[in-house]
């Protein structure tokens, strides 16, 4: 579990996040969502340690990262795993070799197991018989895969993804949404994804963070999404019409049901 306690950030003088409170949980999908310029990518970096907040407490299971010596924050990226929003593969190396890369950094495996254990983790995303591939040679979706598979290798507590669907077509974007819900589920981490993406809010959104204008402006996941009365985010949620049919559609039908019930 991660707890964001009363962070603010500035910039330039301006403020970026208001005393911003939040809880991330271990073994769910929780999503960071808002408008461009809300706040949310400041958050999320500042979660990881890319930015220092100003004031406030980051708590991984109680541990405060923002007053960790070097040594202590080294120990505990150990523990984190990152998707980046394009995937960032090297292209010189193989799939096999890039998912190696942070057992090569950070652990004291060997050669032997160090090789087992990315294949093991490319045969978790269905990507078996793909190592001696590069980027260049595999589609987005696979490229992305890979990624999951290098940020899982070293067995982290915490996952963070940035904008993981980016540049996705929506079949592929929706089976990234349910690889990176069921590893959630399967190893027990703290996932934490930054996204715009309302069908990963209406599909894996167990826990929803909604940053507007610096502030947090709503919590509650993909059912309470529905009923909600946050104007801020009603507007961005069911933006499209698609999105309104479908909200419409949910609400009507738990009335149907409700009715059904008292009959």
């Amino acid at each position: 579990m991660i707890e964001v306690k009363n962070i603010s950030k500035s910039f330039d003088g301006k403020n970026i996040l208001h005393d911003i409170n939040a809880t991330f949980y271990t073994g769910k999908t929780n999503l960071i969502i808002g408008q461009s310029g809300s706040g949310k990518t400041v958050l999320m970096k500042s979660i990881v340690g890319l930015i220092r907040p100003e004031s406030g407490e980051i708590l991984y299971d109680g541990r405060d990262f923002l007053k960790m010596t070097t040594s202590q924050m080294k120990s505990l990226r150990k523990e984190i795993g990152m998707l980046f929003q394009g995937s960032a593969l090297f292209d010189s190396e193989t799939v096999l070799g890039n998912v190696m890369f942070p057992l090569r950094m950070f652990s004291q495996m060997g050669k032997g197991e160090m090789m087992d254990r990315a294949r093991f983790c490319l045969e978790r995303v269905n990507l078996q018989g793909a190592e001696n591939k590069y980027p260049s040679e595999i589609s987005g979706g696979m490229q992305k895969r890979v990624a999951i598979a290098r940020a899982i290798s070293l067995n982290p507590k915490y996952l963070f993804c940035d904008e993981p669907n980016s540049g996705l077509d929506p079949k592929t974007s929706i089976l990234i949404d349910e690889l990176l819900h069921d590893i959630t589920h399967e190893y027990n981490i703290t996932t934490i994804i930054n996204t715009h993406d309302m069908n990963s809010v209406l599909g894996i959104g167990e826990n929803i963070v909604f940053i507007n204008k610096g502030r947090r402006a709503w919590i509650g996941d993909k059912e309470r999404i529905f009923t909600t009365s946050n104007e801020a985010l009603n507007e961005f949620v069911f933006a499209t019409r698609l999105f309104q049919e479908v909200k419409d559609y949910i609400i009507t039908s738990e009335h149907n049901k409700k009715q059904g019930g008292t009959m």
